[in-house]
């Protein structure tokens, strides 16, 4: 006879909590600052007690910590969806590897700053929060030495040049394509670096990449549904 497993009610009631205190903190983030966020603005936005958010989170910390993680986690899905269809030309795949990052990055300034900046001073991510990013880390490295780029100095350098035009393209045109539109000549100069086979992209005009970019996290969205329905 099979019986259901008994519902924790409780415990699915502080999950939601939890989730409507992060969702509250990143849309406060995104109308101000992820570093100016505070627990009283949290609290109010969601209607509850200031002192009563120390029953989900100890600290401000704390709430930046699951931020971080979440966000990491995010990113881990779309790259391994990107992953799964990514073409087998190594120069092709670089290409695709950098549009991905670059556009989940711009997307969402509070966020990438979170994840990638010393935004707020005084955080440091906990081992846990940490996790995904170190797996991503290492998911780019197993894919960047499939390619052909084994070294760490490489891999260094794909890395810093990818970031530096997300850098440049929120300070300097957020919104636009000005710093999106060097993304593959800049893909091609690292590769003839490198001595990546291939030929040299034509560039591909912002909208398809963006709906590249909607794909992908289309369907890392709806894994991560999946498996949160899954527990």
């Amino acid at each position: 006879m099979f019986v259901e497993p008994k519902r924790n009610r409780i415990a699915e009631r502080q999950e939601a909590t939890r989730r409507e205190i992060l969702d509250a903190a990143w849309a406060i983030a995104r109308e101000t600052s992820i570093a100016s966020l505070t627990l009283r603005e949290i609290a109010e936005r969601i209607g509850m007690q200031p002192p009563s958010l120390y029953t989900h989170f100890a600290s401000k910390n704390a709430v930046f910590d699951a931020m971080y993680e979440g966000a990491w986690e995010h990113y881990r899905e779309i790259f391994a969806t990107a992953r799964s269809t990514m073409p087998a030309a190594p120069r092709a795949a670089l290409r695709m590897v950098a549009h991905t990052f670059f556009d989940f990055a711009v997307a969402d300034l509070p966020r990438f700053q979170l994840m990638n900046q010393r935004t707020v001073a005084d955080f440091t991510p906990s081992d846990q929060a940490y996790a995904p990013a170190v797996e991503v880390l290492a998911m780019l490295s197993a894919l960047l030495t499939e390619l052909g780029l084994p070294d760490q100095a490489e891999r260094d350098l794909c890395v810093a040049i990818i970031g530096g035009l997300v850098d440049a393209q929120l300070a300097n045109d957020p919104g636009g394509t000005r710093w999106e539109s060097l993304l593959d000549r800049a893909v091609d100069m690292f590769a003839d670096e490198a001595g990546l086979p291939g030929d040299r992209s034509t560039a591909r005009p912002p909208r398809a990449r963006t709906t590249t970019a909607r794909r992908i996290e289309g369907e890392a969205h709806d894994r991560i549904v999946r498996t949160a329905n899954n527990h």
